[in-house]
């Protein structure tokens, strides 16, 4: 089914996992994530940078994401990841995207509160869910780049205020994390998340997956970590695939001989991060009923 953030990390919550938030670079890779979600037994989110959505299409992607997600039977949020564009961003969700993030890490405090608070009356009033973010996160993505003496990890009562005033569904935090970084691991400040989670009752989001340590993910996700973004790693390990296939292949031999061990690459990551992401050796989050 098509579903929104809310309603993927809703259930995140009440399991005690985190959802896989796979970015996808082409329309070729698509069909094998959403697949091995289903595989699983779990649901994914399925995020483009606002290049990508351009380079296939919106209305491309939603129409593919909603047809897939209804054929395979798989829980399936189709997320908007670091826009600042406010025309792109209505255009996703005027296209039928059912989550976008704005990112306004890099605005003053109160900047960052208004602009955000504008996407979300716009997306809410569309249900769609939308994901702020609060701190800067280290690297590089799709042009977007931080340099690490400019990254400012979020304070926890920043988070609370900023919550309030601008009513997100999702909040993405910086606690260390870096885009872009697959040769090493980073060392995420787990006394910080878990002080930002001790106040803050929504979904928080961890960009920069693919740099974590899997050591990490069950602190990280018993701390409140409901969205968990892996972008590189699949980039990587597609291109790296597809590379090997094409030096080897005849000029007049069908494309797809070469793309598919691409995409079953990607599937095979995407099944391994949804097993660890299930978070099955920790119990669930129990709530009083009076709550």
């Amino acid at each position: 089914m098509y579903k929104t953030l809310k309603q993927v990390t809703q259930t995140a919550e009440e399991l005690n996992m985190t959802i896989g938030a796979f970015n996808t670079h082409n329309l070729e890779m698509l069909p094998e994530m959403i697949r091995a979600a289903k595989e699983m037994g779990a649901p994914i989110i399925i995020q483009t940078s606002i290049d990508t959505a351009k380079y296939i299409g919106y209305k491309v992607l939603v129409a593919v994401v909603k047809e897939i997600a209804e054929d395979e039977m798989v829980d399936v949020a189709l997320h908007l990841d670091h826009a600042r564009d406010f025309n792109e961003i209505k255009a996703a969700i005027d296209a039928g995207y059912s989550s976008v993030m704005y990112d306004g890490s890099h605005l003053p405090f109160k900047e960052n509160i208004i602009k955000t608070k504008a996407v979300v009356e716009y997306a809410h009033a569309h249900g769609v869910s939308v994901e702020g973010e609060l701190g800067t996160i280290g690297g590089t993505e799709e042009g977007i780049s931080v340099a690490e003496n400019d990254k400012v990890y979020t304070r926890p009562e920043d988070a609370v205020e900023f919550i309030k005033q601008t009513q997100v569904d999702a909040l993405a935090i910086a606690i260390g994390t870096n885009h872009g970084q697959f040769k090493s691991k980073t060392e995420v400040n787990i006394p910080l998340l878990k002080e930002i989670h001790a106040v803050v009752k929504i979904p928080l989001v961890i960009h920069g997956g693919t740099g974590v340590k899997e050591e990490d993910y069950p602190e990280l996700i018993n701390n409140g970590i409901r969205k968990f973004n892996v972008g590189t790693e699949l980039l990587v390990n597609w291109t790296k695939q597809a590379k090997t296939e094409f030096s080897k292949t005849e000029v007049n031999k069908s494309l797809r001989h070469n793309v598919i061990p691409a995409n079953l690459a990607v599937n095979k990551i995407v099944k391994h991060k949804i097993g660890l992401f299930m978070n099955v050796d920790s119990p669930l989050v129990m709530k009083n009923k009076h709550e």
